[in-house]
């Protein structure tokens, strides 16, 4: 008996959503650590010293 592509896909779907749950988590707590998260944009903030030697 093959399996059940639809199961398959539930449980991909399933993986996917705990998996970004974790890296949410993971984020704000760099951020936390960082003190510079951004929980709007869900991005740590560079400081504008950085950037202006970027260009």
């Amino acid at each position: 008996m093959r399996p059940n592509p639809y199961n398959a896909e539930k449980r991909r779907r399933e993986l996917d959503k705990k998996k970004k749950k974790e890296e949410k988590k993971l984020k704000k707590a760099l951020g936390k650590e960082t003190g510079g998260f951004d929980e709007e944009n869900e991005t740590v903030e560079e400081s504008p010293e950085k950037n202006d030697a970027a260009d």
